[in-house]
Formats: structure tokens, C-alpha cells, sequence
């Protein structure tokens, strides 16, 4: 086996066709890797492009999950690759994530709950949660397939030119547009402001979304990052929690 990745509290092997995702005992539970393993195989009945799960085991006292190898290059790599592509890559991202939010697996967890859950245990004063709960009710009860972490990163292109979605482990359903705001903000922690503004655009142009809506959603989404306690992160989430009006 080839060591292709190693991530926090994960490593990722090439086998032949296959490929291994080992997640470290300590820092993954039996919960966690299975739960994953669901989702990935719920979207699967999709129409998309995914590799596909081909089992479950344990490797040395940890959880892995084996899945097809697909042979290319990340979205991100290309773009790294080709910035004169940009534009053109950019576009693919975005139409597969409207293609993805046309999509219905009604067996996934709802995003709602999920975010409901995350605000309350995130850090913030009682009345800033109470705001961002309220906010979040307010919006439009969508069952459209969200990605939850849908960024280049997760895209491989593969030898003939399909791109394969990777990475499914916090799928749900709910509203395209809080997955929407997720990317963006995404883009921001990485430091990628003029393609964060570019994205937005795009994506709400393809949609036929206001940019002011997708803006309406980024507190509740900043505030459900933070409780993921990245190192450097705390700071410029709380900004983005607190950086619109409550009206």
C-alpha cells in the first residue's frame, strides 16, 4: 500500500484499484467511521459520480473504509496546475453543485438539525445563539443533497474527464444555499478571497439565488464551523458571526 494522505486523525492509502481510508481509533469512533460509510452508500442510489464503498474493516486495532481508486487530479491541483483555467474550472464547480443540489436521498440527517445542534454547543453568548437559532428556523425547509464540505479539494478528475465527488462524511439535506455559504466560507478560511467573491457570484447567478441570502446564511454557518476549534480559526469566525445586521 502507498501512503497518499494523511490528514487529522486519518491516513489514506492507494491499493492497487482500491483505496484505503484508515481513521485513527482515538480520534475516530465506531459511530463516526460507519456513519460515514451510510452516507457515502445512501448517495451512492444518486445519479452522481462517486466512488463507490467496498467494505468496511478494521486494520491494526483501527476503522478503515475501502473504496474504488479513482486514477486524476483534484479540482484544486488542476487549478493550481492551470490558473489561466480558472474560470473554466470554476464553472465546472459550480455546475456540479447544482447538479448535486437537484438530487434527493431522503434517508440522510437533515442539515437543519444538524446546524441547530452545532449552534447550541457552540461558544457564543446565549443571546447571539438565540439570534442564529431563530435565523435559522427562518429559513426555507429544502431537502435539496448538501456536500457539507464541497470544495476542489473533494473533486477528482478523472483520466476521461469525470469529475467524481469525494468525501461524504457530513452529507445531509436541507437548504443548497447554507452548503453554498459553507464554500464560500471555505474559500475565505484558505486565504482565497478573489475566488470566494468569484464563486458566490457564480454560483448565485446559476441559481437564480440573491447574494444577499446566501450573506443572510454565513453567521449560522460561521458559528457552526467554530465548533470545530481549528487553531487560528476563532477569531475570524466570530467576525463572521457578528458581521450582519439582526434585523
Amino acid at each position: 500500500m502507498e501512503l497518499i494522505y494523511t490528514g487529522v486523525g486519518k491516513k489514506v492509502y492507494h491499493d492497487g484499484d482500491k483505496l484505503i481510508k484508515v481513521f485513527d481509533h482515538q480520534s475516530y469512533s465506531k459511530a463516526d467511521v460507519l456513519n460515514e460509510a451510510l452516507n457515502h452508500a445512501r448517495v451512492e442510489n444518486s445519479t452522481l459520480d462517486i466512488p463507490k464503498i467496498l467494505g468496511v474493516s478494521v486494520m491494526e486495532g483501527d476503522w478503515a473504509l475501502t473504496s474504488e481508486y479513482i486514477e486524476g487530479d483534484t479540482l484544486e491541483t488542476l487549478m493550481q496546475k492551470h490558473p489561466e483555467k480558472t474560470e473554466e474550472y470554476l464553472n465546472l464547480f459550480v455546475d456540479l453543485q447544482v447538479r448535486m443540489s437537484k438530487e434527493k436521498v431522503p434517508l440522510l440527517g437533515h442539515l437543519r438539525d444538524k446546524m441547530h445542534n452545532k449552534i447550541s454547543s457552540s461558544s457564543f453568548p446565549a443571546s447571539v445563539r438565540y439570534d442564529l437559532h431563530m435565523r435559522l428556523d427562518g429559513l426555507p425547509r429544502h431537502v435539496k443533497l448538501c456536500h457539507g464540505d464541497f470544495q476542489p479539494s473533494n473533486i477528482i478528475i478523472a483520466k476521461n474527464g469525470t469529475p467524481y465527488i469525494i468525501d461524504w462524511a457530513h452529507a445531509t439535506q436541507g437548504n443548497g444555499s447554507a452548503d453554498a455559504a459553507r464554500t464560500y466560507l471555505l474559500f475565505k478560511l484558505q486565504g482565497k478571497d478573489e475566488l470566494a467573491e468569484k464563486y458566490l457570484k457564480l454560483f448565485c447567478l446559476k441559481t437564480d439565488t440573491a447574494i444577499q441570502y446566501v450573506q443572510r446564511v454565513l453567521p449560522i454557518v460561521a458559528a457552526s464551523q467554530s465548533v470545530k476549534k481549528k487553531s487560528g480559526e476563532a477569531e475570524f469566525l466570530a467576525k463572521w458571526v457578528n458581521v450582519f445586521d439582526w434585523q
